[in-house]
């Protein structure tokens, strides 16, 4: 009940002494271990002599109680890069007014953007349009934490861009813009961002894990796939807010602009970002046009694969061995489309000798392949018969 007798008490000291003496002896040689390890891990480049961050550590002296300090160097690839890009990297705040009878404006969501250019008293962001969709206002963080207010210059909801200018004599650095054509999978892949909208300046650090990745795209919300978006696969962390931040190379380059991942509580380190080769002539059409310059050619399209079988006999009259295509469901009027002859019903089936199985491989072709002004030759089936003419591409006129 809590008492001991004499012979206990020197029981338990003996075996005190027992431990005392190896624990002893461990820790001596352990000291020696770092003292001859020490050098070897500079040489190895864990830790480095020179450098503008030191870790202090207060060890204390069981001798005689006095303390040193342990300099540690924690520069790297990885830091060297975020200094190059950092401070180009903003928050961007979305306004709206959440109703007609309250005229204040409301932070409805947050995302990322970077500065990449800075000319006549202005710094344009590159950032994604889904940021600021619906945006009465927009206003942009800068990374010294000053929030000033943006103008919307254009977007692009196809390859989910959009590009905001601002005030330049605030902005103290722009970002550098790489090339994502040769990227290698498992090379380093750094993201920053604005994640949850309020952690600004956040940065994860991963690979590339896919060069060659396609995401659908559903713009119209009818839970068909409008466009198949390119994007890089990297497993650094993107959530909620990192939306329009930068992806970077180990030099500091931006590789990507941070869109989307996939959030299931079984799936983890699976984010996406717009090439920044692909994203490149989007940002300068959107700066310079406010739009993007596709090339038209003026007809409302269905993939052939969701015409009934019994149109695809009796109405189109198609032979049995045409099971792909684009069938044209409505001209528009003074298009290219109308202008060659392109009549309700017909059935594309190739462009420049190109097989067009649905409609996301037409305008693929159309807009990456294809420039304003352009002629092209178009494969058709009309009444069963096929056919063949050419289309002179134009701008979409806008109203």
């Amino acid at each position: 009940m809590g008492y001991y007798n004499d012979e206990n008490r020197q029981e338990r000291s003996q075996k005190r002494r027992g431990s005392f003496l190896p624990g002893l002896i461990g820790a001596i040689i352990g000291a020696f271990i770092m003292l001859i390890a020490a050098p070897q891990l500079v040489d190895m480049g864990l830790f480095s002599n020179d450098g503008e961050q030191d870790v202090v550590q207060d060890n204390e002296d069981n001798a005689n109680g006095t303390k040193s300090n342990v300099s540690v160097d924690v520069q790297s690839d990885i830091t060297k890069a975020v200094s190059h890009v950092s401070n180009a990297v903003v928050g961007v705040i979305n306004l709206q007014q959440t109703n007609f009878w309250d005229s204040q404006r409301r932070e409805v969501g947050a995302g990322s953007g970077v500065i990449y250019k800075k000319a006549g008293g202005s710094a344009f962001i590159v950032t994604n349009n889904h940021v600021v969709e619906g945006a009465s206002d927009i206003e942009v963080t800068l990374s010294n934490e000053e929030r000033i207010s943006a103008k919307l210059v254009g977007t692009d909801p196809l390859m989910d861009l959009a590009v905001l200018e601002i005030d330049s004599s605030k902005v103290t650095e722009i970002a550098e813009f790489g090339s994502s054509a040769n990227l290698k999978l498992g090379e380093p892949a750094i993201a920053i961002g604005n994640p949850l909208g309020f952690l600004q300046g956040t940065v994860t650090a991963g690979i590339i894990s896919n060069v060659e990745r396609t995401i659908p795209v559903d713009l119209d919300g009818d839970k068909q796939p409008d466009w198949n978006a390119e994007v890089i696969q990297t497993d650094a962390s993107i959530n909620p807010g990192n939306s329009g931040g930068a992806l970077i190379n180990i030099a500091g380059q931006v590789i990507g602009i941070n869109s989307s991942k996939i959030a299931q509580e079984a799936v983890e380190g699976i984010g996406f970002a717009i090439p920044i080769d692909i994203a490149k002539p989007i940002i300068d059409d959107l700066e310079k046009y406010g739009e993007v310059k596709r090339p038209y050619l003026g007809a409302q399209l269905q993939d052939l694969t969701e015409i009934p079988n019994y149109h695809v006999k009796e109405t189109l009259k198609l032979p049995s061995d045409i099971e792909e295509g684009v069938v044209v469901m409505g001209v528009m009027p003074n298009s290219p489309a109308k202008r060659a002859g392109i009549k309700e019903l017909d059935v594309i089936t190739q462009i420049d000798g190109n097989d067009i199985k649905n409609v996301l491989e037409l305008r693929k072709f159309l807009y990456n392949k294809k420039k304003i002004g352009d002629s092209v030759k178009i494969t058709f089936y009309r009444d069963g018969k096929k056919s063949e003419m050419d289309v002179k591409l134009t701008e979409q006129q806008t109203y």
